[in-house]
Order: C-alpha cells, then structure tokens, then sequence
C-alpha cells in the first residue's frame, strides 16, 4: 500500500485515540478514506483499470456500510468524523 507505517500510525492515534487502536469504526472509515483517495487519483491516470474500479466501489460501500454503523450509535461522532475526512453526505 501507498501508506507507511508512520502515517498508519498518525491515522491511528487521530481517529482511534491510540496507536494500538487499528479496529474501531473512527480509524477503519479513516483507512478506507485514503485508500480511496488514493485509488481515485490512480484512476484519473489510468481509465481503464477496470479491476481497480470494481474495487474503489467496493471500498466506498464498506466505508458508507461503517459510516451507517457511527451514525446509529452516535450521530455527533458520525458528524464530526465526516468533517474531518472531508466526506460529502
């Protein structure tokens, strides 16, 4: 992946509160949120990479998939992590 592990880690301790906190809803929406991003630049580049496509799809609806989880349990987290990563609803 594009990441190093510093940056993982930065991405940890934003959005999980720690650098050991890799599974909670806050740093997988975040992961997934740079992956995307990433695998949308590639695709500016490289229109017919049609499995890279199949799979930024995917990506977007198990993030959209977590966001729908942090919105039923705690609307005012959900809310501000979209600020944060810049997510459009």
């Amino acid at each position: 992946m594009h990441l190093t592990a510093e940056e993982k880690k930065a991405i940890f301790k934003t959005h999980g509160g720690s650098e050991n906190n890799t599974g909670s809803a806050e740093v997988q929406v975040a992961m997934f949120t740079e992956r995307i991003t990433y695998l949308t630049q590639h695709l500016k580049s490289n229109k017919k990479d049609y499995s890279t496509e199949l799979s930024l799809v995917k990506l977007v609806g198990k993030r959209r998939a977590l966001l729908d989880y942090i919105a039923k349990r705690d609307i005012v987290k959900y809310r501000k992590l979209i600020k944060e990563l810049g997510i459009r609803k």
